[in-house]
């Protein structure tokens, strides 16, 4: 690969507030020093995962909900509702890992990891429904205004749904990032927004104490707001695996890995795709016609391992040798 194509690659961060911003909002999946070879352990850590966010945010949401019967504050009810909505995420991820474990089939020949991302369009279709509800509440609140109680309470909840949703944010990212699945990362992300939606209570609460009782649906619609544009930010990636999209830093890694192996004389083609958290890698290099049959075996082995090392979660590996002749040089 040519010094400009490799430059096109080239991923830099942006610093300061905008690169913590970044940082929190749209951390790595592909982290190649995270991946894990095994899938059955990968699926297991899934599996482990969503069981532990499931019973985080259920509690979590469960505790939000008995302040909102006491208190009547429709910011922490569109916040609970999005905590009820986030923990149920967790069940179709759930059954998804247990079906990517099953072997393939003559009909499923890829196995069934298409599932994970099917449980994707299940997490869109949840924060859009919170998002539904969250802005219905607060425009009636709006509407008719209705006094909230027990403030100190809402603070409280509010406090207790930012640090329930962002210990599940942490673990969810670091899981989905290490096995390399981009629903579980998409799921820790909404769950971290979902921590500052929190917060965005505390804020409401605090404005109806200063004489201000509006500030409480004024919060549950920028609660709204901050939903929806969670939801165009998880459509779009959840799409673009759907498509069969990949980071191209990824396709850059893998061409560079091949490259170097001896033998290969140029990489042609080389095609990468997710299927669920596994990667699946396929490639046409040029190797000298008189190549034997037992080197290019050879060639293939070093090169799974290359690909393996370089890229993260690598499932299947397919390599096409196309013969071309011996590169001669012509001494003057």
């Amino acid at each position: 690969m040519s010094k400009g194509a490799e430059s096109d690659h080239v991923h830099s961060h942006p610093t300061g507030v905008r690169g913590f911003l970044h940082g929190l909002f749209m951390p790595h999946s592909h982290d190649a020093a995270d991946s894990i070879d095994d899938a059955m352990e990968s699926s297991g850590q899934g599996i482990r995962a969503v069981k532990i966010s499931l019973v985080v945010l259920g509690a979590t949401a469960a505790l939000q909900l008995l302040v909102v019967l006491v208190s009547g504050s429709v910011a922490l009810l569109a916040d609970t509702i999005h905590n009820f909505s986030d923990a149920l995420t967790a069940v179709p991820l759930w059954i998804a890992f247990v079906l990517g474990r099953r072997a393939a089939t003559r009909r499923y020949t890829y196995g069934y990891g298409r599932a994970e991302d099917l449980a994707g369009l299940f997490i869109v279709a949840m924060i859009a429904l919170s998002a539904i509800l969250a802005g219905y509440e607060s425009i009636a609140r709006l509407i008719n205004p209705q006094p909230i109680t027990n403030l100190g309470w809402v603070l409280a909840a509010g406090i207790i749904g930012f640090a329930g949703n962002e210990l599940v944010a942490v673990y969810r990212i670091r899981v989905g990032r290490r096995i390399g699945s981009a629903a579980l990362v998409a799921d820790g992300i909404h769950a971290r927004t979902d921590g500052f939606t929190s917060l965005a209570v505390v804020a409401g609460a605090i404005g109806v104490w200063l004489g201000f009782p509006l500030s409480d649906p004024i919060v549950g619609l920028v609660i709204t707001a901050a939903i929806v544009i969670l939801l165009w930010g998880t459509a779009r990636d959840i799409g673009r695996r759907l498509l069969d999209a990949v980071d191209p830093e990824l396709v850059a890694s893998a061409e560079k890995a091949l490259e170097t192996r001896p033998g290969v004389e140029r990489v042609d083609v080389v095609r990468l795709r997710w299927t669920g958290h596994r990667l699946s890698v396929s490639a046409r290099v040029a190797i000298d016609s008189s190549m034997s049959v037992g080197s290019f075996q050879l060639l293939e082995r070093e090169a799974d391992d290359a690909l393996r090392s370089a890229l993260p979660s690598v499932g299947l590996v397919q390599l096409s040798p196309q013969l071309v002749a011996r590169r001669t040089t012509r001494e003057n």
